[in-house]
This record gives structure tokens, C-alpha cells and sequence, in this order.
């Protein structure tokens, strides 16, 4: 039996991929298939709810539920599009459904790969290089792009192919530094060329024939065609754990402090995390990033399609980079493996796209008694468990932080390069939706909105989401000197949007209304610490509005339903409006007391500078979720001491000698006897 020894959360096998692959070929015999996705479906919550249950209580393992892996493919023979589930316990099929014609599915990257050359060895393609009368040394590279939507009639599945100079046969040349003023759209199925779109030059709307090219210097970031020496000055930085990690990891189940969780990985979502508990007690059932998408602001064609949705476009497992020891991880790393599958159902080994480790993160807590100069100094120690994607020239660095107070923060970081066009900016000219970043190249104002998911488990699973303004009491004889502010609190009775405020500090809270603090005496809680965010910038009158609703609202609350795990709906890829949360809400389900999920929005709007180019200093975004209530106090109080007997620092020769920095008295005796005597 392919799944016999398979927690139900564990990400799929290469034995399920080639299972699936011959459920298929037997369920359509003699027809040629193309594979887009093979991945585990999501375990029915009602049915594993028993099992993790009892997982946690360390009681006797009911049943598992049943292993269902879905399939996205095409038929070759008509080039209909299919989702199937398939029982791979019982090795049945559950159900093949062919999907409307204008449904598309995720871009796979051996599709990728097939337009990539189509696109160079195409003769009109061919054609418009030959224009451009290109010195000896020069050549033409293309990033084949999601085509995104302009049209409420188009069913071809299309592709839109970006195309730019390569100055040099070196494995990191920045071609973005050298667009090209064409760029060809062709039938992802058929292979044929639909059209030429000429790219603007200027200011205005107006695209011309392609010229010959005026050389420039590209503009370079690998450390070997740098005009300038690397620095020189800069001495290792090493982080030993000579006694090994503190956390402890079996298969997919990680273990560390009061923590304990399942990492799990699939093509979409890429990292999720699974039934996290801290100190036995349910805190949330599952955590993943939705959905992404990236509108750009150029308003000129054919700019006004260029918009990514890189979970359910391409996908972030998809796009996951296999790390590396010692570059994109410091410390004791433990890494952990994925499959995806290639565009014939081959399993696809995925090396280290998640590591784990922990890192020092400057204080937890201290105080210092100015009456004795006692100082109590506690470190804080952090769980990272971060996951790269490279989604052609963007770098998205997800990170789930754990840390021993009861803390998850989830960061993101935006690095990468800058997706650029053609611009004529020899004259001086600029634009007001974009900045210049070098001759004949401009990076258009663009933004990144993220979804981040959460399905709480606070103390159980029925939960009530509300949100906490602080706001100034009334001028009355209960606040005579108008000092006094109260919290507001406003329950999100049913499925629906909010907004954040800073001028009123709202707070986001998930409570358990059957289970109350005995010292608070209010219902155990999380906060969620936002980040405020613009919300998408396009017109409500747009297409990119409604393919991308989730953006518009920083809060959504849904009540939990299994087929609802992506804030856009599950089918992106040229979609014309979404299905997702803002389909959800309007049944106006109650969400209070019940099973429910709230959805984050946050992101970046990046107006880039020079500075973000030829490669971009990461900028970094946060979101945080903080126990509040949940505990009866500090959490983290019995963290051990830091004491430099644990920690060994070690002292700069030119630095004064001090006193003891952690534990003990705190300053001299001398200013200690200032302060008694100030005191009495």
C-alpha cells in the first residue's frame, strides 16, 4: 500500500506522483496527457481533526483519513483542461472534471522552457533581431511571461515573451539591463504566433517598428564583472552550535521549546505549516501564504497586462530554490525535501528548498533593579523556518519565526531584480509611473500584495474574530481630567472585510469564547499584529481589480469550508474576475463560535529607486501573531539567563574593560552609591 506509513498532512510522494500518473493513463486510454499539476489534496478537516486530536493527546491513532491526490492536466488529443481527484489508498479514481474553456491552469516549467525556445527559433521573432543590426558578441534571451487579461472573450491559452540583449556568455548577466522594444505572443498550446507587440519608447503611447539598436553598457551585479574590487575589510561571521540544535525534527514533525508543528510543502503554497501547538494547547491548524499578485502601474500596452499571481500562476514549490549550507541559511541547518512533477507525470526531486535553524535575536526580556543593580538578561532565541522562491527576475524570502514567548511572526523579503522596459531616456525625460535605473532602461512603479492565511486552533477549533479600537473615554464625571482611554471592541459576527487604523490602533484578535483566562477573566486569545498596507492601487473599473479582489481589504473572514484555501480563487492564470474570499463572505456565514479563517492582506507598493538596481536590496515587510490572554503570564520566564558562560563573546582588544553584563549587579559601586544617596 503506496500511503500506509503517510501522516495525513505530509507532503506527496514520488510513488503517488507515478500512481496518479497510471490511474490517469488507465482512466483515458490511448489519449496523450500533459500533466500540469500532481499534488497531495487537502485532508478533509472533519476527518483528521480525530486523528491530530489523539496525535496530541498521545492517545491511540484512530484511522487516518483517506490520501486523495489532485491532478490539473491537459488532453493533447483536444487540449481540454481536466482536474481530477484520485484515492491513492484505494488506487480508484474520485472524479475527472473537464474545466470551462476559458479556465487556464498554472504555468509548469517545462512549458516555460518549450516557449522559451519556440520564441528563438521563431522566424519572426528571427526577424525583428535581425533589425536591430546587433554587434559581433550580442545576443537575445526572452523571459516568457503569464499573459495576463485585457479581454473578457479570450480563451487561448497565451503567452507573452519579453525579450532582452545579453552582452556576455557569463551564468549571472543581468540581461534586464538591455529590454528589447518587441515582444511576441503566442498560443501556449498550439505554438503559434498570435501576434508582435510593439513596445513604447517614451512618454507617450506611441510603439514603433524595431530599429537598430544604439549600444549601451548593461549594468552588471555579478561580483566578477564589476567595474569596482569587492570589499576587502569584511571578517567571517560564524555561528556554531556546539552542541547541536535545541529542537529536534522526525520526518516532517519539528519539536522545539513548547513548540511542536508539522512543516508541510506542496506546488501551490510551496511551505505550510500544520496543527502548531505550544505546551500541548492548540494554537492554529494551518498557516500559509494564499496568494500574491503584482500589478504594474505603467498604462501603457501593452504594460497593462502585467499582472503576476505567482501562487497560482506558476507557484511558489514550483519556484522554490534548493538551498544552499552556509549562503541562504546560517547555524545547524536541517533542511527538508519536496516532489513536484514534470509535464509527462515524472517525479521531480526537490533538494533543500526549506531549512531550518535558530538564531539570536537580541533580547527577550531585561530589567534592572536601580535599587540593588540586580539585572535579570534573557535572551531571545528564535525558530526559523524560511523558503526562497525565484519567480523569473523577483527573489521572495518567506520566513516563519517561532520564538519562546509564544510569538509566530511571519517575514517577507523582496529582493531580486527589477522588472524592466525600454525607455528612451538619452534627453533627460522621465516618467510619473516609474524611475530610470540606467541608460535606455526604466523600472515601471509596481506592487506586491500578499494573502496570508490563517486557520486558527485557539484552544480548540471554533474561534471568533473581533477587532480592538483605543479611543478616548467621554468628557464626564468618570473622567474628569480627559486622560482617559478604553479599548472598543467589535465582533466580526459573520463573514465579511475590515479595515485597519492606525489612528485608532486596531488590533485583530481570534478568541476562544468557551475557554476564559482565570486572570483576565476574558476568552483566551491571539492577536494579529498587521501590517498596514496600501491596498491595491487599479481602478475599480478594471479587470485587474476584479481578478484580484483580495487586495482591495486588508481583513477577510470567512467561515472554514475544505475547498476555500486560495484568496483568489483557484484558477488565476488569465482569469477575467476572481473566486475567492470576496465570492465567500457574501454568503455572510456566522462566524462567531465557529470554525473560521481570517485572511491577511499586506504588502509592499514599490515606487523603485536607482538604488534597487542592477540588483535590489532586500525590503522586508513583517506580520505577527502574539498571544494575548492565551497565557497567565510572560511566557518566557523560564528561559535560562543569558551569562556569557553559555554565550563565550569575546572582547575587542581596544575595548574598556567593564563589569559582568548579564546576571549579577548591573554598574559600579561607585554610581550605586549616588543613587542610595540621591535616594534617601
Amino acid at each position: 500500500m503506496v500511503t500506509a506509513s503517510h501522516h495525513p498532512f505530509d507532503p506527496i510522494t514520488p510513488e503517488e506522483i507515478k500512481l496518479a500518473v497510471r490511474i490517469l493513463e488507465a482512466t483515458f486510454p490511448g489519449v496523450p496527457l500533459r500533466y500540469k499539476r500532481i499534488d497531495i489534496n487537502e485532508p478533509i478537516k472533519k476527518d483528521v481533526l480525530p486523528y491530530i486530536e489523539a496525535e496530541r493527546l498521545r492517545r491511540p491513532l484512530p484511522p487516518p483519513p483517506a490520501r486523495l491526490v489532485y491532478t490539473l492536466f491537459h488532453r493533447l488529443d483536444s487540449g481540454a483542461f481536466y482536474r481530477a481527484v484520485l484515492n491513492a489508498d484505494k488506487r480508484t479514481i474520485v472524479y475527472a472534471k473537464e474545466l470551462p474553456r476559458e479556465v487556464q491552469g498554472p504555468i509548469d516549467p517545462d512549458e516555460i522552457m518549450e516557449i522559451e525556445e519556440l520564441c528563438m527559433k521563431h522566424p519572426a521573432v528571427l526577424a525583428e533581431i535581425d533589425k536591430m543590426q546587433l554587434p559581433a558578441g550580442v545576443t537575445v534571451c526572452n523571459d516568457p511571461w503569464m499573459y495576463g487579461t485585457d479581454s473578457e472573450n479570450e480563451t487561448r491559452r497565451l503567452f507573452q515573451c519579453f525579450m532582452y540583449l545579453v552582452e556576455t556568455d557569463h551564468p549571472q548577466n543581468n540581461h534586464y539591463s538591455l529590454p528589447c522594444k518587441f515582444s511576441p505572443v503566442f498560443d501556449g498550446l498550439t505554438h503559434k504566433l498570435v501576434r508582435m507587440d510593439y513596445l513604447p519608447g517614451g512618454a507617450d503611447h506611441e510603439a514603433k517598428e524595431t530599429q537598430p539598436w544604439k549600444p549601451v553598457k548593461g549594468i552588471q551585479y555579478a561580483h566578477d564583472l564589476l567595474d569596482e574590487p569587492v570589499r576587502s575589510d569584511l571578517k567571517p561571521y560564524i555561528v556554531q552550535q556546539p552542541e547541536g540544535p535545541s529542537y529536534t525534527a522526525e520526518g516532517q514533525s519539528v519539536y522545539w521549546q513548547k513548540w511542536r508543528f508539522r512543516v508541510g510543502f506542496n506546488i501551490r503554497e510551496g511551505l505550510v505549516l500544520y496543527n502548531v501547538t505550544y505546551d500541548n494547547r492548540n494554537v492554529f491548524y494551518r498557516l500559509s501564504i494564499s496568494e500574491m499578485t503584482v500589478p504594474y502601474g505603467d498604462p501603457r500596452a501593452p504594460y497593462h497586462r502585467k499582472q503576476a499571481f505567482d501562487v497560482g500562476d506558476t507557484g511558489f514549490g514550483v519556484n522554490a530554490n534548493q538551498l544552499t549550507l552556509g549562503c541562504d541559511c546560517l547555524g545547524h541547518i536541517k533542511y527538508f525535501d519536496g516532489y513536484r512533477n514534470d509535464s509527462k507525470g515524472n517525479p521531480v526531486p526537490l533538494k533543500n528548498i526549506i531549512c531550518m535553524h535558530e538564531q539570536d535575536n537580541g533580547l527577550q526580556h531585561k530589567h534592572t533593579n536601580y535599587r540593588s543593580g540586580a539585572a535579570t538578561v534573557v535572551r531571545n532565541r528564535q525558530l526559523v523556518l524560511q523558503m526562497i522562491c525565484t519567480v523569473a527576475n523577483y527573489e521572495y524570502i518567506f520566513a516563519y519565526i517561532f520564538d519562546q514567548a509564544g510569538n509566530v511572526e511571519l517575514e517577507v523579503r523582496a529582493t531580486g531584480i527589477l522588472s524592466t522596459v525600454p525607455f528612451d531616456n538619452e534627453s533627460g525625460q522621465t516618467v510619473p509611473w516609474g524611475t530610470n535605473v540606467g541608460p535606455g532602461v526604466m523600472a515601471p512603479f509596481h506592487q506586491h500584495m500578499f494573502s496570508f492565511r490563517i486557520d486558527p486552533a485557539i484552544d480548540g477549533f471554533k474561534n471568533t474574530v473581533y477587532y480592538e479600537d483605543s479611543v478616548p473615554m467621554p468628557e464626564d464625571e468618570n473622567n474628569p481630567w480627559l486622560v482617559g482611554y478604553t479599548t472598543e471592541p467589535t465582533i466580526m459576527h459573520t463573514s465579511g472585510t475590515a479595515n485597519t487604523s492606525v489612528d485608532r490602533h486596531r488590533v485583530f484578535k481570534i478568541r476562544n469564547d468557551n475557554i476564559n483566562n482565570p486572570v483576565t477573566y476574558k476568552p483566551v486569545a491571539y492577536k494579529l499584529q498587521t501590517a498596514p498596507s496600501q491596498m491595491l492601487l487599479v481602478s475599480k473599473n478594471s479587470l485587474g481589480y476584479r481578478r484580484a479582489e483580495f487586495a482591495t481589504k486588508p481583513i477577510w473572514v470567512t467561515k472554514y469550508q475544505d475547498d476555500e484555501l486560495y484568496a483568489a480563487g483557484e484558477f488565476t492564470n488569465q482569469s477575467r474576475r476572481a473566486e475567492g474570499v470576496e465570492t465567500w463572505v457574501q454568503r455572510k456565514d456566522k462566524t462567531e463560535n465557529e470554525d473560521v479563517v481570517l485572511w491577511h492582506t499586506f504588502g509592499l507598493t514599490h515606487n523603485p529607486r536607482v538604488e534597487d538596481f542592477p540588483v535590489m536590496p532586500m525590503e522586508r515587510v513583517s506580520v505577527m501573531l502574539k498571544p494575548d490572554g492565551f497565557f497567565t503570564k510572560n511566557p518566557a520566564l523560564d528561559v535560562p539567563q543569558s551569562s556569557q558562560a553559555f554565550n563565550k563573546s569575546t572582547l575587542h582588544p581596544q575595548a574598556p574593560q567593564g563589569g559582568a553584563c548579564c546576571g549579577g549587579s548591573s554598574g559600579s559601586a561607585g554610581s550605586k552609591a549616588k543613587l542610595f544617596k540621591r535616594l534617601e
